[in-house]
């Protein structure tokens, strides 16, 4: 009988050593998904972020997980409030539907890609100023539109007259660097970021200014960030781009745009008998201001590439965002905004904190090229073609042969 009693005595000790050994390691490896409060999402939210979000304490934490095991393990047939399962074949279903999608969305995105990398290897045998140059040898005054977000681990290359107002207002939010007069904390919706505020370069922090703030280890830090972190870009087919970009600055009263650009253009290439005005408001009242033919005739104008570069409306995209230098992870186009926008953000990792802005979009169509190209001589057509080609070719858009060759 001692024996007997003995090994029973042992058993018991043996199944409950196991039972510990099991819980020990299930709760190492995570075992499913027993704590259905805890987000996972929320896991990458940044350190001091005060966007809306859903938190749990440490201390309740603890007693949803162990309510929870204790549930489990009373009773076999414990049942699941159907909140915290959603119902197997709908979710099922709905993930082929977004799979589906997503694998469509990212062979385009490894399209996009691969044809920036054919074009930058010389395989389309294109060649463009700074094609071949290492990153190393970019003058910093030449990135100035790569805007960092170490918070997120972000690089946006912001383009004009695609976009940049609002990706820049979600760079704003992201890294809370602009106060709310309304509420005292930092911006948490994108839409109620001002319009006018977020062109402040005060706001960004871009590898521009790496090197007042890290001097010499400038280069080295981005090497790294541009290794680690994602980066995207936004295009636009360039032509449509150009003709957005002067009816924004130069079809309208703009005084800053008149004094620096339409005033040089009206003097150089317009009929205008004597002075020119010498304020936007008075040569509009006039009748007196920049065509867009003047425009291109500007733009063709060796004496106007050896005065400045381009202004960043109607400078290059290579030129703007070095797509031979830096291997972007996502390259977004206006033509599909509202779905490269969302996919970008979950890519990003950052749809649970904002949406993209919703609101009127840039009315310039590529149905208006033709107009509008229609006063240009076929000759400077085709050297304006030339002159963005690269953009053309690297970021996959059509020649324009209603333009070239009628």
């Amino acid at each position: 009988m001692g024996t007997w009693r003995g090994l029973r005595v042992a058993f018991v000790l043996g199944s409950l050593f196991m039972v510990l050994l099991i819980i020990a390691y299930w709760d190492d490896v995570g075992g499913p998904n027993l704590y259905p409060f805890q987000d996972p999402k929320h896991k990458s939210l940044p350190s001091g972020w005060r966007g809306p979000s859903t938190t749990v304490s440490p201390a309740s934490s603890s007693v949803i997980q162990v309510q929870t095991r204790a549930s489990v393990a009373g009773s076999s047939n414990a049942e699941i409030p159907p909140e915290e399962t959603p119902e197997k074949p709908a979710g099922e279903t709905q993930t082929r539907k977004e799979g589906e999608g997503e694998g469509d969305e990212e062979r385009e995105q490894e399209a996009r890609k691969q044809r920036i990398v054919d074009v930058c290897s010389g395989k389309e045998a294109l060649e463009f100023p700074g094609r071949t140059r290492a990153f190393e040898q970019i003058p910093f005054r030449e990135l100035d539109h790569l805007i960092v977000d170490d918070t997120h681990q972000i690089i946006y290359c912001y383009v004009p007259k695609v976009a940049c107002t609002n990706w820049k207002r979600i760079m704003v939010v992201l890294s809370q660097s602009l106060i709310s007069p309304v509420t005292g904390k930092p911006y948490t919706d994108p839409q109620s970021v001002p319009a006018d505020l977020v062109h402040n370069s005060s706001l960004h922090l871009t590898f521009a200014k790496f090197w007042r703030h890290y001097g010499s280890l400038s280069r080295h830090l981005m090497a790294l960030k541009l290794q680690h972190y994602t980066k995207f870009l936004f295009v636009r087919d360039p032509f449509v781009r150009l003709i957005s970009a002067f009816r924004n600055k130069l079809g309208r009263p703009n005084e800053d745009f008149y004094r620096q650009f339409g005033s040089v253009m009206l003097r150089r290439y317009g009929n205008a008998s004597g002075s020119v005005a010498e304020t936007a408001a008075e040569a509009f009242a006039a009748g007196i201001k920049p065509t867009f033919r003047q425009f291109v005739t500007y733009l063709l104008d060796p004496e106007t590439e050896r005065e400045s570069i381009f202004n960043e409306h109607w400078r290059q995209v290579y030129r703007l965002c070095h797509p031979c230098q830096v291997k972007y992870d996502f390259i977004g186009r206006l033509e599909t905004l509202e779905s490269d926008s969302e996919q970008l953000l979950k890519l990003l990792k950052v749809d649970h904190l904002l949406q993209f802005p919703s609101g009127p979009r840039n009315r310039t169509a590529a149905s208006w090229e033709t107009d509008w190209f229609a006063e240009i001589p076929i000759t400077e057509r085709r050297e304006l073609y030339k002159l963005y080609k690269p953009d053309f070719e690297l970021f996959g858009y059509a020649t324009p042969d209603s333009v070239l060759h009628h």
